[in-house]
C-alpha cells in the first residue's frame, strides 16, 4: 500500500475518500505499462530538492541524481513562487542537461498545503504526473500551481 492509500485510508468522508482513490487509481492505471521518468527536482542552489520525493514514484517518476541522464528536472523552492523562480532558473541551467535539450523543465510553486493532506497529497499527484507525462493527462493546473519552462 503507498502512502497515497494510507492517507486516503484515513479520510473519515466516504465519498470523498472514494472520489481521492479513484483519482489516484486512474493515475496509477493510465502509467502502469510506461517507462519510467528520470527526474531531477532542484532548488534555486542547484542541489537535489526531496520534496516531491514521496510522489515521484506513484506519479511514473524516479530521482536521478545525474543531470545529465534527467529527462525531467522539475524546480521548486518553498518560499519562492513561479514568478520569482523564472528569474533564477535561465543563469542555473546547462545546455549539455538533456531536460534543457528538449525542453523538459517546469517550475512548481510555493507548496502551501499541508503534506500530510489526503486532498493535497492527490492533487500534487496529478501536478506531477501531467509534468511527466504531458499529453497524457490534463489536470488543468498548469500556470497556476506549476508551468512549463523554455529557454
Amino acid at each position: 500500500m503507498s502512502f497515497l492509500n494510507a492517507a486516503i485510508n484515513k479520510v473519515e468522508d466516504g465519498f470523498l475518500r472514494e472520489q481521492l482513490q479513484d483519482r489516484v487509481d486512474i493515475v496509477e492505471h493510465k502509467i502502469k505499462f510506461m517507462d519510467k521518468v528520470p527526474v531531477a527536482v532542484l532548488d534555486t542552489d542547484n542541489l537535489q530538492n526531496t520534496i516531491l520525493n514521496h510522489v515521484l514514484d506513484t506519479a511514473g517518476g524516479f530521482i536521478e541524481q545525474d543531470l545529465k541522464k534527467a529527462r525531467v528536472i522539475i524546480y521548486q523552492e518553498q518560499h519562492t513562487s513561479i514568478l520569482a523562480l523564472m528569474g533564477v532558473v535561465p543563469a542555473l541551467l546547462e545546455r549539455e542537461w538533456p531536460a534543457v535539450e528538449y525542453n523538459r523543465l517546469y517550475l512548481i510553486d510555493e507548496l502551501k498545503g499541508d503534506q500530510h493532506n489526503p486532498e493535497f497529497l492527490v492533487a500534487l499527484l496529478e501536478d506531477v504526473a501531467e509534468i511527466l507525462y504531458p499529453g497524457y493527462f490534463v489536470f488543468g493546473n498548469e500556470g497556476q500551481r506549476w508551468m512549463s519552462f523554455g529557454v
